[in-house]
Protein backbone atom coordinates (compact mmCIF):
# COMPACT_ATOMS: atom_id res chain seq x y z
CA UNK A 1 0.00 0.00 0.00
CA UNK A 2 1.20 3.70 -0.91
CA UNK A 3 1.65 5.52 2.17
CA UNK A 4 2.22 9.37 2.05
CA UNK A 5 2.46 11.85 4.42
CA UNK A 6 3.54 15.30 4.50
CA UNK A 7 4.00 18.13 6.98
CA UNK A 8 2.94 21.04 5.10
CA UNK A 9 -0.29 20.87 5.54
CA UNK A 10 -1.69 24.38 5.30
CA UNK A 11 -3.32 25.84 2.48
CA UNK A 12 -2.09 29.02 3.12
CA UNK A 13 1.21 28.32 2.99
CA UNK A 14 0.47 26.31 -0.05
CA UNK A 15 -1.48 29.31 -1.95
CA UNK A 16 1.62 31.23 -0.70
CA UNK A 17 3.94 28.85 -2.85
CA UNK A 18 1.71 28.69 -5.64
CA UNK A 19 1.55 32.45 -6.08
CA UNK A 20 4.77 33.69 -5.43
CA UNK A 21 7.01 35.65 -8.30
CA UNK A 22 9.21 34.55 -10.38
CA UNK A 23 12.51 34.47 -8.42
CA UNK A 24 16.14 32.35 -7.47
CA UNK A 25 14.63 29.72 -5.83
CA UNK A 26 12.07 29.24 -8.48
CA UNK A 27 14.28 27.81 -11.11
CA UNK A 28 15.70 25.12 -7.80
CA UNK A 29 14.11 21.80 -8.17
CA UNK A 30 12.00 20.81 -5.42
CA UNK A 31 12.25 24.55 -3.52
CA UNK A 32 9.78 27.43 -3.93
CA UNK A 33 10.42 31.03 -2.04
CA UNK A 34 8.23 29.25 0.43
CA UNK A 35 9.01 25.10 0.53
CA UNK A 36 11.02 23.43 0.37
CA UNK A 37 10.22 19.33 -1.05
CA UNK A 38 12.39 16.69 0.62
CA UNK A 39 11.51 12.90 -0.08
CA UNK A 40 11.84 9.85 1.97
CA UNK A 41 11.71 6.01 1.58
CA UNK A 42 10.60 4.45 4.46
CA UNK A 43 8.83 0.16 4.77
CA UNK A 44 6.36 0.95 6.68
CA UNK A 45 4.80 -2.72 5.91
CA UNK A 46 6.43 -6.10 5.34
CA UNK A 47 9.52 -7.71 7.51
CA UNK A 48 11.37 -4.26 8.09
CA UNK A 49 8.26 -2.43 9.15
CA UNK A 50 9.77 -1.34 12.87
CA UNK A 51 12.04 1.05 11.24
CA UNK A 52 8.69 2.88 9.98
CA UNK A 53 8.71 4.62 13.47
CA UNK A 54 11.78 6.11 11.65
CA UNK A 55 9.99 7.29 9.09
CA UNK A 56 6.84 8.59 11.06
CA UNK A 57 9.21 10.55 13.41
CA UNK A 58 10.80 12.59 10.96
CA UNK A 59 7.61 13.83 9.72
CA UNK A 60 6.09 14.71 13.12
CA UNK A 61 9.74 16.39 13.49
CA UNK A 62 9.13 18.37 10.65
CA UNK A 63 5.76 19.16 11.79
CA UNK A 64 7.26 20.88 14.75
CA UNK A 65 10.11 23.10 12.71
CA UNK A 66 7.38 24.58 10.35
CA UNK A 67 5.13 25.51 13.53
CA UNK A 68 8.47 27.58 14.43
CA UNK A 69 8.75 29.29 10.81
CA UNK A 70 10.51 26.26 9.25
CA UNK A 71 13.69 26.77 7.96
CA UNK A 72 15.50 29.70 6.83
CA UNK A 73 11.76 31.00 6.47
CA UNK A 74 10.59 28.33 4.65
CA UNK A 75 8.27 25.01 5.16
CA UNK A 76 9.41 21.45 4.67
CA UNK A 77 7.47 19.31 2.24
CA UNK A 78 7.80 15.82 3.34
CA UNK A 79 6.96 13.00 0.86
CA UNK A 80 7.39 9.42 2.66
CA UNK A 81 6.30 6.51 0.28
CA UNK A 82 6.52 2.75 1.57
CA UNK A 83 8.81 0.07 -0.27
CA UNK A 84 8.14 -2.59 2.03
CA UNK A 85 11.80 -3.06 2.38
CA UNK A 86 11.86 -4.61 -1.35
CA UNK A 87 14.47 -3.21 -3.69
CA UNK A 88 11.89 -3.21 -6.69
CA UNK A 89 9.70 -1.19 -4.98
CA UNK A 90 12.39 1.37 -3.88
CA UNK A 91 13.21 2.08 -7.55
CA UNK A 92 9.81 3.07 -7.60
CA UNK A 93 9.00 5.05 -5.45
CA UNK A 94 12.85 6.72 -5.48
CA UNK A 95 11.52 7.74 -9.25
CA UNK A 96 8.53 8.75 -8.40
CA UNK A 97 9.92 11.34 -5.87
CA UNK A 98 12.56 12.08 -8.43
CA UNK A 99 10.70 12.48 -11.76
CA UNK A 100 7.16 13.28 -10.72
CA UNK A 101 6.85 15.06 -7.35
CA UNK A 102 10.48 16.52 -7.88
CA UNK A 103 11.77 17.02 -4.61
CA UNK A 104 15.36 18.53 -3.53
CA UNK A 105 16.27 15.05 -2.46
CA UNK A 106 16.00 11.54 -0.93
CA UNK A 107 16.33 11.79 3.14
CA UNK A 108 16.66 9.01 4.92
CA UNK A 109 15.68 5.83 2.50
CA UNK A 110 16.06 2.60 4.70
CA UNK A 111 17.82 -0.10 4.70
CA UNK A 112 21.17 -1.92 2.72
CA UNK A 113 19.45 -3.69 -0.03
CA UNK A 114 16.84 -0.95 -0.89
CA UNK A 115 19.34 1.73 -1.12
CA UNK A 116 21.66 -0.19 -2.94
CA UNK A 117 18.67 -0.97 -6.03
CA UNK A 118 18.79 3.18 -6.12
CA UNK A 119 22.48 3.99 -5.88
CA UNK A 120 23.42 4.56 -8.97
CA UNK A 121 20.65 5.80 -9.60
CA UNK A 122 20.53 9.03 -7.69
CA UNK A 123 23.91 9.45 -8.57
CA UNK A 124 23.22 9.69 -11.93
CA UNK A 125 20.47 12.15 -11.65
CA UNK A 126 22.72 13.69 -9.29
CA UNK A 127 20.14 14.42 -6.43
CA UNK A 128 21.21 13.98 -2.85
CA UNK A 129 20.90 10.75 -1.35
CA UNK A 130 21.54 11.92 1.87
CA UNK A 131 21.85 10.41 5.38
CA UNK A 132 20.91 7.38 4.13
CA UNK A 133 19.34 4.98 6.84
CA UNK A 134 22.25 2.21 6.83
CA UNK A 135 25.70 1.53 8.01
CA UNK A 136 27.08 0.48 4.99
CA UNK A 137 30.73 0.92 4.53
CA UNK A 138 29.69 1.80 1.00
CA UNK A 139 27.52 5.24 1.60
CA UNK A 140 30.93 7.33 2.28
CA UNK A 141 32.43 7.17 -1.29
CA UNK A 142 32.69 10.60 -2.20
CA UNK A 143 34.67 9.96 -4.83
CA UNK A 144 32.63 7.30 -7.27
CA UNK A 145 29.27 8.70 -5.41
CA UNK A 146 29.50 12.38 -5.03
CA UNK A 147 25.76 12.48 -4.02
CA UNK A 148 25.09 9.41 -1.26
CA UNK A 149 26.11 9.95 2.40
CA UNK A 150 25.25 7.75 5.32
CA UNK A 151 24.88 9.29 9.14
CA UNK A 152 25.30 6.32 11.57
CA UNK A 153 28.41 4.55 12.16
CA UNK A 154 29.40 2.24 9.88
CA UNK A 155 28.50 -1.50 10.20
CA UNK A 156 32.18 -2.82 9.38
CA UNK A 157 33.43 -0.23 12.66
CA UNK A 158 30.82 -1.34 14.61
CA UNK A 159 31.43 -5.75 13.72
CA UNK A 160 35.56 -4.82 14.31
CA UNK A 161 34.64 -3.73 18.30
CA UNK A 162 33.01 -6.79 18.84
CA UNK A 163 35.32 -8.95 17.31
CA UNK A 164 38.22 -6.55 20.02
CA UNK A 165 36.01 -7.45 22.77
CA UNK A 166 35.72 -11.22 22.34
CA UNK A 167 39.57 -11.62 21.29
CA UNK A 168 40.14 -9.26 24.60
CA UNK A 169 37.69 -11.51 26.76
CA UNK A 170 36.44 -14.25 26.01
CA UNK A 171 39.78 -16.35 25.30
CA UNK A 172 37.51 -19.72 24.67
CA UNK A 173 34.89 -18.33 22.12
CA UNK A 174 33.20 -20.23 20.09
CA UNK A 175 31.20 -18.34 18.00
CA UNK A 176 27.85 -18.48 15.97
CA UNK A 177 26.66 -16.13 14.25
CA UNK A 178 23.39 -15.53 11.65
CA UNK A 179 22.81 -13.25 9.59
CA UNK A 180 20.69 -11.53 7.44
CA UNK A 181 21.77 -12.79 3.50
CA UNK A 182 22.28 -9.19 1.54
CA UNK A 183 24.63 -6.48 1.61
CA UNK A 184 23.58 -5.04 4.86
CA UNK A 185 24.25 -8.79 6.32
CA UNK A 186 27.71 -9.49 4.49
CA UNK A 187 29.02 -6.08 5.34
CA UNK A 188 28.52 -6.26 8.92
CA UNK A 189 30.12 -10.09 8.40
CA UNK A 190 33.17 -8.72 6.50
CA UNK A 191 33.96 -6.53 9.56
CA UNK A 192 33.52 -8.57 12.48
CA UNK A 193 35.63 -11.54 10.47
CA UNK A 194 38.44 -8.37 9.62
CA UNK A 195 38.24 -7.70 13.23
CA UNK A 196 39.14 -11.28 14.20
CA UNK A 197 42.26 -11.27 11.91
CA UNK A 198 44.06 -14.86 12.23
CA UNK A 199 41.09 -15.80 14.68
CA UNK A 200 38.36 -16.49 12.32
CA UNK A 201 38.97 -20.36 13.61
CA UNK A 202 36.81 -19.07 16.71
CA UNK A 203 33.76 -18.83 14.47
CA UNK A 204 32.11 -22.83 14.33
CA UNK A 205 28.80 -21.78 12.61
CA UNK A 206 27.67 -18.99 10.71
CA UNK A 207 24.07 -19.22 9.31
CA UNK A 208 22.54 -16.93 7.03
CA UNK A 209 18.53 -15.94 6.94
CA UNK A 210 16.03 -14.58 4.11
CA UNK A 211 13.98 -11.72 4.75
CA UNK A 212 11.13 -13.98 3.40
CA UNK A 213 11.62 -16.59 5.72
CA UNK A 214 9.10 -16.83 8.46
CA UNK A 215 11.08 -17.48 11.37
CA UNK A 216 14.69 -18.18 11.81
CA UNK A 217 14.15 -20.61 14.68
CA UNK A 218 15.58 -23.50 12.90
CA UNK A 219 18.39 -21.40 12.99
CA UNK A 220 19.13 -20.77 16.50
CA UNK A 221 18.61 -24.27 17.38
CA UNK A 222 21.39 -25.37 14.74
CA UNK A 223 23.82 -22.85 16.34
CA UNK A 224 23.11 -24.27 19.82
CA UNK A 225 23.72 -27.55 18.79
CA UNK A 226 26.94 -25.99 16.74
CA UNK A 227 28.44 -25.43 20.39
CA UNK A 228 28.56 -21.85 20.20
CA UNK A 229 28.97 -19.81 23.46
CA UNK A 230 29.10 -16.36 21.72
CA UNK A 231 26.35 -15.28 19.29
CA UNK A 232 26.60 -12.71 17.08
CA UNK A 233 23.10 -11.45 16.22
CA UNK A 234 23.02 -9.89 12.56
CA UNK A 235 19.01 -9.47 11.99
CA UNK A 236 16.68 -6.73 11.72
CA UNK A 237 13.66 -5.88 14.66
CA UNK A 238 11.52 -8.76 13.77
CA UNK A 239 14.07 -11.67 13.15
CA UNK A 240 16.16 -9.97 16.88
CA UNK A 241 13.39 -10.55 18.30
CA UNK A 242 12.62 -14.00 17.14
CA UNK A 243 16.27 -14.98 17.60
CA UNK A 244 16.41 -13.81 21.35
CA UNK A 245 13.42 -15.29 22.22
CA UNK A 246 13.60 -18.91 20.96
CA UNK A 247 17.69 -18.56 22.41
CA UNK A 248 15.95 -18.17 25.74
CA UNK A 249 12.95 -20.70 25.41
CA UNK A 250 15.70 -23.62 24.28
CA UNK A 251 18.00 -22.63 27.21
CA UNK A 252 20.79 -21.63 25.11
CA UNK A 253 22.47 -18.67 27.19
CA UNK A 254 25.61 -17.59 25.20
CA UNK A 255 27.38 -14.05 25.63
CA UNK A 256 25.33 -12.47 22.80
CA UNK A 257 26.04 -9.32 20.91
CA UNK A 258 23.31 -8.00 18.98
CA UNK A 259 24.02 -5.48 16.19
CA UNK A 260 23.00 -1.81 16.70
CA UNK A 261 20.05 -1.47 14.26
CA UNK A 262 17.97 -3.98 16.27
CA UNK A 263 19.17 -2.44 19.96
CA UNK A 264 15.83 -0.62 20.63
CA UNK A 265 14.40 -1.63 23.82
CA UNK A 266 10.85 -1.13 23.12
CA UNK A 267 10.64 -2.71 19.45
CA UNK A 268 13.25 -5.56 19.85
CA UNK A 269 14.09 -6.62 23.32
CA UNK A 270 10.57 -5.83 24.66
CA UNK A 271 9.05 -8.19 22.00
CA UNK A 272 11.57 -10.82 22.54
CA UNK A 273 10.85 -10.87 26.46
CA UNK A 274 13.36 -8.39 28.85
CA UNK A 275 14.17 -11.59 30.89
CA UNK A 276 15.30 -13.36 27.62
CA UNK A 277 17.49 -10.00 26.66
CA UNK A 278 19.27 -9.46 29.87
CA UNK A 279 23.60 -9.51 29.39
CA UNK A 280 22.88 -8.72 25.74
CA UNK A 281 25.85 -6.24 24.41
CA UNK A 282 25.49 -3.73 21.57
CA UNK A 283 27.36 -0.79 20.93
CA UNK A 284 25.76 2.60 20.75
CA UNK A 285 25.80 6.16 19.73
CA UNK A 286 22.32 7.63 20.97
CA UNK A 287 21.07 8.44 24.57
CA UNK A 288 18.67 5.52 25.14
CA UNK A 289 15.11 6.96 26.38
CA UNK A 290 15.39 4.15 28.90
CA UNK A 291 18.36 4.66 30.73
CA UNK A 292 17.97 6.21 33.80
CA UNK A 293 21.22 8.56 33.85
CA UNK A 294 19.71 10.50 31.01
CA UNK A 295 16.20 10.99 32.13
CA UNK A 296 17.04 14.88 33.50
CA UNK A 297 19.32 15.25 30.43
CA UNK A 298 18.17 18.74 28.83
CA UNK A 299 18.56 17.49 25.22
CA UNK A 300 15.99 14.17 26.71
CA UNK A 301 13.88 15.83 28.43
CA UNK A 302 13.15 18.55 25.06
CA UNK A 303 12.81 15.11 23.35
CA UNK A 304 9.94 14.06 25.56
CA UNK A 305 8.36 17.28 25.19
CA UNK A 306 8.33 17.09 21.21
CA UNK A 307 7.00 13.21 21.54
CA UNK A 308 4.37 14.59 23.53
CA UNK A 309 2.91 17.78 21.81
CA UNK A 310 4.04 16.22 18.35
CA UNK A 311 4.03 12.77 18.27
CA UNK A 312 2.26 11.17 21.37
CA UNK A 313 1.54 7.96 19.87
CA UNK A 314 5.36 7.43 19.62
CA UNK A 315 6.85 4.93 21.41
CA UNK A 316 9.18 6.81 24.14
CA UNK A 317 11.07 3.83 24.65
CA UNK A 318 12.14 3.19 21.34
CA UNK A 319 15.36 4.25 19.82
CA UNK A 320 13.94 4.22 16.90
CA UNK A 321 11.99 7.72 17.70
CA UNK A 322 14.94 9.03 19.07
CA UNK A 323 16.63 8.46 15.99
CA UNK A 324 14.37 9.92 13.45
CA UNK A 325 14.54 12.99 15.80
CA UNK A 326 18.10 13.06 15.65
CA UNK A 327 18.84 12.40 11.79
CA UNK A 328 15.80 15.18 11.56
CA UNK A 329 17.89 17.76 13.62
CA UNK A 330 20.72 17.06 11.18
CA UNK A 331 19.22 17.78 8.18
CA UNK A 332 17.74 20.75 9.94
CA UNK A 333 21.28 21.67 10.70
CA UNK A 334 22.58 21.03 6.62
CA UNK A 335 19.83 23.57 5.24
CA UNK A 336 20.31 26.34 7.45
CA UNK A 337 23.86 26.29 6.80
CA UNK A 338 22.34 26.15 2.97
CA UNK A 339 20.55 29.48 3.44
CA UNK A 340 18.98 30.81 0.40
CA UNK A 341 20.89 28.66 -1.58
CA UNK A 342 18.83 25.79 -1.69
CA UNK A 343 20.35 23.86 -5.07
CA UNK A 344 21.41 20.26 -5.03
CA UNK A 345 24.96 20.92 -5.36
CA UNK A 346 24.88 23.46 -2.21
CA UNK A 347 22.63 20.93 -0.23
CA UNK A 348 25.65 18.28 -1.01
CA UNK A 349 28.65 20.75 -0.12
CA UNK A 350 27.03 22.06 3.28
CA UNK A 351 26.42 18.55 4.24
CA UNK A 352 29.88 17.87 3.66
CA UNK A 353 30.71 20.58 5.85
CA UNK A 354 29.38 19.57 9.29
CA UNK A 355 32.19 20.53 11.90
CA UNK A 356 32.04 18.82 15.15
CA UNK A 357 28.21 19.23 15.08
CA UNK A 358 26.14 18.41 18.48
CA UNK A 359 23.06 16.56 17.48
CA UNK A 360 20.67 16.28 20.24
CA UNK A 361 20.48 12.46 21.84
CA UNK A 362 23.69 11.37 20.32
CA UNK A 363 25.59 9.62 23.36
CA UNK A 364 28.02 12.69 25.71
CA UNK A 365 31.63 12.98 23.51
CA UNK A 366 30.14 11.67 19.73
CA UNK A 367 29.49 14.65 17.55
CA UNK A 368 28.64 14.95 13.69
CA UNK A 369 31.71 15.80 11.85
CA UNK A 370 32.02 15.60 7.85
CA UNK A 371 34.22 16.96 5.15
CA UNK A 372 34.26 16.61 1.27
CA UNK A 373 36.53 13.37 1.59
CA UNK A 374 34.66 12.13 4.47
CA UNK A 375 31.04 11.04 4.19
CA UNK A 376 30.76 9.29 7.95
CA UNK A 377 29.22 11.64 10.20
CA UNK A 378 29.10 9.71 13.24
CA UNK A 379 32.54 7.83 13.91
CA UNK A 380 32.33 7.04 17.12
CA UNK A 381 30.47 4.48 19.76
CA UNK A 382 30.09 2.69 23.14
CA UNK A 383 29.77 -0.75 24.19
CA UNK A 384 26.69 -1.48 26.54
CA UNK A 385 25.32 -4.00 27.98
CA UNK A 386 21.01 -4.68 29.02
CA UNK A 387 20.39 -4.93 32.63
CA UNK A 388 16.57 -6.53 32.03
CA UNK A 389 15.74 -2.76 32.34
CA UNK A 390 18.05 -0.69 30.15
CA UNK A 391 21.37 -0.48 28.55
CA UNK A 392 24.28 0.08 30.91
CA UNK A 393 27.39 1.87 29.14
CA UNK A 394 30.61 0.45 29.81
CA UNK A 395 33.88 1.83 28.64
CA UNK A 396 35.15 4.50 26.33
CA UNK A 397 34.14 6.47 23.62
CA UNK A 398 36.07 4.05 20.72
CA UNK A 399 36.66 5.98 17.54
CA UNK A 400 35.45 4.40 14.13
CA UNK A 401 37.67 3.44 11.69
CA UNK A 402 36.41 5.83 8.47
CA UNK A 403 36.69 2.19 5.97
Amino acid sequence: MLTRRTSLIAAAAAALAFAAGPGSAQTVVGVTDTSIKIGNIMPYSGPASAYGQIGETIGKYFEMVNANGGVNGRMIEYISYDDAYSPPKTVEQARKLVESDEVALIFQPLGTPPNSAIHKYMNAKKVPHLFVATGATKWGDPENFPWTMGWQPNYQTEAKIYAQYILDNIPDAKIGILFQNDDYGKDYLKGFKDGLGDKTSLIVAELPYEVADPTVDSQIISLKASGANVFFNITTPKFAAQAIKKAHEIGWKPTQFLNNVSASVGSVLKPAGLEASVDIITAGYQMDPTDPQFQDHPEMVEWRAFMDKYHPTGDKTSSFTGYGYAVGHTLVKVLEQAGDDLSRENIMKEAANLRNVRIPLLLPGINVSTSPTDFYPIESMRLQKFNGTTYELFGDVIAAESS
